[in-house]
């Protein structure tokens, strides 16, 4: 992402220099749908970044100004409330929480925009929000960690964009490291970086271009189905109070007790969430292949058991596994559409990419975006 666009708008705009903020995207190598179950997931930062111009005015207004859709918003600060204009939402949420933590709000100008594919399931949303926190931070001298400001973002994204998302996105945008990936406890908080050394790999990502409309009440579904799970071994064990917290072991001898399909839910994310500590295992002794292996059953999982995947996204992945040049792919995100992570030899990428598209295309008549991706470092100045 280059800064200079931005820049130059916000000088046009404003007539000042500013305060240059970078937030990153994120991809997540494995655990899905484990975060809501108290789980285990695997997630980094990435070279696809929203960047922020910003400084202080002193007309105790809001100004906005989102680059990449060309359009301005203005608030003043004693109207803070949700509004109509859904993006300006995202930030005017973080404004929010730093006010309901005691702090006086200051008049912002603002331009951002970025090259974080929307609707790729790359968390631009997430990025936005730590930006604009962070930004806040700076001009209030507000002494708040990484991990308030990552609560304060997701609580925005609650109260303000009306989506109850886990914490994972703001968590692997604000902490992101370069070069390695995040193991987070969803429970505690706690996380672990992992170094990522793929050697002679690269991270390919492959967007369907699709996003079906089963994908919020399939969600919504998916979180009944694991909490009944929860009531039924509650009974054997009374420190249950999520599938974190369940075995494998314990799963299957109350088998019978279950409707097929919780089954299977629950059987998933108790898989997931070992092979989120398998991943991080594997990484620990640069065994890339094992790495590779855990992401492909991750996949199988979502497609056979958590039946969250599309005939769109299971194309790009029988696309993958059976290539040469990748040694793991999966889905990634929520499912019904976003992208697959796939793990390709650098050399081969240009050829992998090649085939994809043709083959993607002719199948479906619509050509997939690819995108090579970095691992970098979390929210902060530029």
């Amino acid at each position: 992402m280059n800064s200079d666009q931005i820049i130059k708008k916000f000088e046009k705009l404003f007539k000042k220099k500013p305060l240059l903020i970078r937030s990153p995207g994120r991809i997540n190598l494995i655990g899905e749908h484990t975060d809501y179950n108290d789980g285990f997931v695997f997630p980094a930062a990435i070279n696809k970044e929203i960047h922020f111009a910003v400084a202080e005015n002193n007309v105790d207004m809001f100004r906005f100004y989102a680059l990449d859709l060309q359009e301005s918003f203005e608030l003043k600060i004693e109207d803070l409330a949700r509004t109509e204009t859904s993006w300006a939402n995202y930030l005017l949420g973080v404004a929010a929480q730093f006010k309901k933590a005691g702090y006086e709000l200051t008049g912002i100008d603002c331009v951002f925009g970025g090259d974080i594919p929307l609707g790729a399931g790359l968390s631009s949303s997430a990025a936005i929000e730590n930006g604009f926190a962070f930004a806040l931070k700076e001009f209030l001298n507000a002494p708040v960690t990484k991990i308030q400001m990552i609560k304060m973002a997701q609580k925005a994204e609650h109260e303000y964009a009306g989506v109850m998302c886990g914490i994972m996105d703001q968590f692997a945008s604000m902490t992101g490291k370069k070069d390695h990936a995040i193991k987070l406890d969803c429970r505690s908080l706690d996380y672990e970086y992992a170094n990522i050394d793929l050697k002679d790999y690269g991270i390919l990502l492959c967007n369907t271009n699709v996003k079906h409309e089963l994908a919020s009440s399939a969600y919504n579904t998916r979180r009944q189905e694991c909490e009944t799970g929860v009531k039924i071994l509650q009974k054997y064990d009374k420190k249950i109070t999520a599938l974190r917290d369940v075995s494998l072991q314990l799963l299957e001898q109350h088998h019978d007790e279950f409707d097929p399909t919780v089954y299977k839910r629950c059987e998933f994310v108790v898989k997931e969430n070992w092979r989120v500590e398998e991943a991080f295992s594997a990484l620990a002794k640069n065994d890339i292949k094992a790495l590779g292996a855990l992401m492909f059953k991750s996949h199988e999982g979502l497609r056979d058991d958590y039946d969250v995947s599309c005939k769109e996204l299971d194309l790009l992945f029988d696309m993958a596994k059976k290539s040469e040049d990748v040694v793991g792919a999966r889905m990634m995100g929520g499912g019904f559409g976003g992208c697959t992570i796939n793990i390709v030899k650098k050399e081969k990428m240009s050829s992998f990419s090649e085939e994809i598209i043709k083959e993607y295309s002719k199948f479906t008549g619509m050509e997939p975006e690819i995108y090579t991706v970095n691992i970098t470092d979390g929210t902060g100045l530029i």
